[in-house]
C-alpha cells in the first residue's frame, strides 16, 4: 500500500498480541474509529474500552464469529454442497470468522452427501501453508491448537466420529490439528465457537438435517424432547 503511494503515516502495521497492541490503541485518545474482526468476546471488550473514552462517541464496526450454520436442502447439487463445505470449513484453516461450524443436511439426502463430504475430507493435505500442494496450514499459535483439540476430545467422548484425518509426519510438529467430522444430537450442545478448521459438526433439521463445524465437522439429530406439540 505505501508502494502504491498511500503515506506511511496514514496506514501503518502494528503486530502483536491483542492484550498490548489493541488495548493500546483502542484506549488512545486520537482515536476516531475501530474496525475489527475476530472474537465475539473480543469485540465485547473493545466495546466496553471505547464505552468508557471521555469525548465523543466513535464508530464501531466488528465483524465476529459464532456457529456458522449451512443448511442443504435435497434440491442441493452434492458436488457443490461439497465443494462448498470443504471450503468454508477447512481453508484458511477455518480462522475466519465466516468459516463452517454447523451443517444442517436434508435427513433423505443426508448419507450420501455426508459420505462424499468425508471423502473429500481424504483428500485435503495438511502442512507447510508454503508448499502450493498443501490444502490445510497451521492454526495461529499453540493456545488456539490446545483449545481445538480438547473440543475434539470432548467430541470423542460426547459425539459419533464421521471422519478424522491424521497429521501426516510433516505435520506433527507445529501447531497443526487434524480436520476433523462429528455428528452431535443437538446444536445446544455447543456452548462456544471453536475458532479454526479442525473440527466440524453435522446435524439434522426436523425429519432433515445434519451439521456442525469447528475444526471438525459435526452431524446433528433432532432431540426428541425439543419437539413442539402441532
Amino acid at each position: 500500500m505505501h508502494q502504491a503511494g498511500i503515506p506511511r503515516d496514514i496506514v501503518q502495521l502494528a503486530p502483536g498480541s491483542g492484550r498490548v497492541v489493541g488495548g493500546t490503541l483502542t484506549a488512545h485518545p486520537l482515536l476516531s474509529g475501530v474496525v475489527f474482526t475476530g472474537s465475539t468476546e473480543t469485540a465485547r471488550t473493545i466495546n466496553r474500552t471505547l464505552a468508557e473514552r471521555a469525548g465523543p462517541i466513535i464508530p464501531f464496526v466488528a465483524e465476529t464469529g459464532g456457529q456458522n450454520a449451512m443448511i442443504v436442502d435435497s434440491s442441493a447439487l452434492p458436488e457443490q454442497v461439497t465443494r462448498d463445505v470443504i471450503s468454508s470449513a477447512f481453508q484458511s484453516a477455518g480462522q475466519r470468522c465466516s468459516a463452517l461450524r454447523v451443517l444442517f443436511v436434508q435427513e433423505d439426502v443426508a448419507d450420501g452427501m455426508i459420505e462424499m463430504i468425508s471423502g473429500a475430507m481424504e483428500a485435503l493435505t495438511v502442512g507447510d501453508p508454503r508448499d502450493l500442494r498443501t490444502d490445510v496450514g497451521p492454526v495461529i499459535d499453540e493456545p488456539a491448537r490446545k483449545v481445538l483439540e480438547d473440543h475434539i476430545a470432548w467430541l470423542d467422548k460426547n459425539a459419533k466420529k464421521i471422519c478424522r484425518l491424521k497429521l501426516p509426519k510433516e505435520a506433527e510438529n507445529g501447531c497443526f490439528v487434524a480436520p476433523s467430522f462429528y455428528e452431535i444430537r443437538s446444536l445446544s450442545e455447543l456452548n462456544q465457537e471453536n475458532f479454526g478448521r479442525s473440527s466440524m459438526s453435522c446435524a439434522s433439521l426436523g425429519q432433515a438435517a445434519r451439521g456442525h463445524r469447528g475444526h471438525q465437522h459435526d452431524r446433528l439429530r433432532p432431540d426428541p424432547r425439543s419437539a413442539e406439540p402441532n
